[in-house]
Formats: structure tokens, C-alpha cells, sequence
């Protein structure tokens, strides 16, 4: 396995790769969802890139950047038992010039759900991967569905941009308790680590009353919405059931929805999510 740290060595490095290549970005710190989606492309690709890459553009004043888990030792050894080929383990200063002035905004998309919490979020999110997109060159490129609204930006942005890449979609990976797996679970202290996996029993919730025939959404998100507030430890950002492509809210269950939330438990925000009905996609598959 080769490890680049500068864009020169990772575009010479990558000239030498079979293809087709496929590219899982992560923030490092790496857990078994990571290590999913590098297995998957492990199986599908000739070759497989990783970034790890904690991006500085996503993250607002006021949160956790400084304090954001790391441990490249850790990672580049997960990396290696898993295939990986190459790992690009850029510095800020390696993505961002002083006085770097271009942004990839996709709009309609990224004013809701977390676009709502977190306004320049998304923009850190499409111009960083857009970056990678075009130093890498993957055919195929990995993203879990833990984090639907990020997939739905990057698709947006690829299909506006015509990236000649090919998105797949892992499954959340969970914990035995069904609390999807984050690198900011580690912030949670044992009391709120039994608190967490509130988000997937509301989520469980949603499903259960989905596939009893229950089609009106307000009813949906109040009951859910009791289920969480049964928490002591939980407080409600938002709950949302909405149209799987837009992210426009529904009253109407009559299409793919898309069942999110995000959570504070403790000083720690978690976020969670199911497509209705059970077992849908999040995207439909379509070559690059």
C-alpha cells in the first residue's frame, strides 16, 4: 500500500493504477463502516484510492474541528489489512491555498435538514470532494448512507458537474444496539452511549408503522417524536420525512421518502436515517 501526502505524488502515483479505480473519501479515524465501503470497492474495482483528509471548509467557528478524533497510525493499518492501493493523507494547506476563493455550491439541497443547522456545511462538503474527484480520477466512488444528505449533495453535484464517476451507497453499519457507527460516538460518555441508540428505535418506529399501512407523515413524525423525547438525555434538532430526492417535506407517504434526525445527546450531535419504503435504495444505480 503507498501512502501520498501531496497532490504531485498522489497524481503519480495514481497514473500507475489498473482501472477501474475506486475512491473512498473518509475523515480518518476510521471505523467498520469506513472499512465497509473499502471492501466494497476492494471487490468491485480494479484499484482502490482512500483519502483521509479531516476538511477543514466543513466545519463551522463553533464546532468540533480542533478536537475531531485522529489516529493516522491506526487507520493506515485498517487500511492495509482491507486492500486499499493508495492513501492520500493531504494537509490543509496541501487543498487549500491562502487565498483559495473557489466554492462548489449545490443549492436547493443544502438549505434543508442540515443545510438548516449548519449553512456552509454542504459547500466544505461538494468543494473538497470535487477537489478529490478531480486529483484521484476515480470511476467509482464510495459513500455511506449514514449521511443520505451528503450522498444526495455529491450525486447533485456530479450529474450538474458531468464527473465521469459512478456513486455507490453502503449501508449504515450499526452497532449490536442498532446506534449507526460514527467516529463521534467516541464522545459519548457510557450514560449517553446508552441513550444513543434512541435515533434507531425511532427510525425502527417509522418502518413499523410504515409496514402497517400508516401513510400520513405528521403521524409518522409525532410518534417518533415521543418515542425521542422519552430520552432524558435526548434533545430533537430536527425530525424530517421527505421526498428521497428533493428533501421537500411530505404530508403523503406515496413516494420514496427519506426518515431523518438529528439528535444531541449530551454535547455530542448525532444523526440517523431510513428510506421508505424499507429496503429502497437511497439512489437508484447508474454507471458513470
Amino acid at each position: 500500500m503507498i501512502v501520498a501526502r501531496t497532490i504531485p505524488e498522489l497524481r503519480e502515483r495514481r497514473v500507475d493504477l489498473p482501472s477501474p479505480v475506486g475512491f473512498v473519501p473518509t475523515m480518518g479515524f476510521l471505523h467498520e463502516g469506513h472499512i465497509a465501503l473499502v471492501h466494497q470497492a476492494v471487490e468491485e474495482c480494479a484499484a482502490t484510492v482512500v483519502s483521509l483528509f479531516v476538511n477543514p471548509t466543513q466545519f463551522a467557528p463553533n464546532e468540533d474541528l480542533s478536537n475531531y478524533p485522529r489516529n493516522e497510525a491506526r487507520d493506515l493499518a485498517l487500511l492495509e489489512a482491507a486492500g486499499a492501493d493508495l492513501v492520500f493523507i493531504p494537509n490543509a494547506e496541501e487543498m487549500y491555498a491562502d487565498n483559495h476563493e473557489t466554492w462548489v455550491v449545490v443549492d436547493r439541497l443544502t438549505r434543508r435538514l442540515e443545510g438548516t443547522v449548519r449553512p456552509t456545511h454542504f459547500q466544505g462538503v461538494a468543494t473538497v470532494v470535487s477537489q478529490l474527484f478531480h486529483i484521484a480520477e476515480p470511476q467509482q466512488a464510495y459513500f455511506g448512507q449514514k449521511d443520505a444528505q451528503q450522498v444526495l449533495v455529491i450525486e447533485r453535484m456530479v450529474r450538474d458537474l458531468h464527473f465521469p464517476v459512478a456513486l455507490r451507497v453502503g449501508a449504515t453499519v450499526r452497532e449490536p444496539d442498532g446506534l449507526a457507527m460514527s467516529s463521534r460516538n467516541t464522545y459519548l460518555s457510557p450514560e449517553e452511549r446508552q441513550a444513543a441508540p434512541v435515533l434507531r428505535r425511532s427510525l425502527d418506529l417509522a418502518e413499523r408503522l410504515w409496514l402497517e399501512g400508516e401513510r400520513d407523515a405528521e403521524r409518522i413524525r409525532k410518534e417518533m417524536t415521543e418515542l425521542v423525547e422519552q430520552e432524558p438525555l435526548a434533545r430533537l434538532d430536527y425530525l424530517s420525512i421527505a421526498d428521497a430526492g428533493t428533501l421537500e417535506e411530505i404530508h403523503v407517504i406515496d413516494r420514496k421518502a427519506l426518515v431523518s434526525l438529528a439528535v444531541r445527546i449530551g454535547k455530542t450531535r448525532l444523526i440517523d436515517n431510513a428510506v421508505l419504503p424499507p429496503g429502497e435504495p437511497l439512489l437508484a444505480r447508474r454507471p458513470a
